[in-house]
């Protein structure tokens, strides 16, 4: 499955894009000016729990958080 699959599937379950989840993360203080200041496991523990994510959608967005991925990736 391409990265960009996760996001459509992310998306699909949650109504939330990348856009979204950056403003998320930053409003929860797991970001600072878009650099990532939390850990994965943070960021996994969060989207599992509000948003019922499996382990590999929550580390979709932790890479487009920490900025290894991008939005279109394969």
């Amino acid at each position: 499955m391409s990265f960009q699959a996760y996001l459509d599937n992310i998306k699909g379950k949650t109504g939330k894009g990348p856009d979204d989840f950056r403003k998320l993360a930053e409003q929860k203080g797991f970001t600072k000016k878009g650099a990532l200041t939390a850990k994965a496991g943070d960021i996994v523990a969060w989207l599992k729990e509000d948003f019922e994510l499996g382990h590999g959608h929550a580390m979709a967005i932790f890479a487009l958080l920490k900025g290894v991925k991008k939005e279109g990736d394969q």
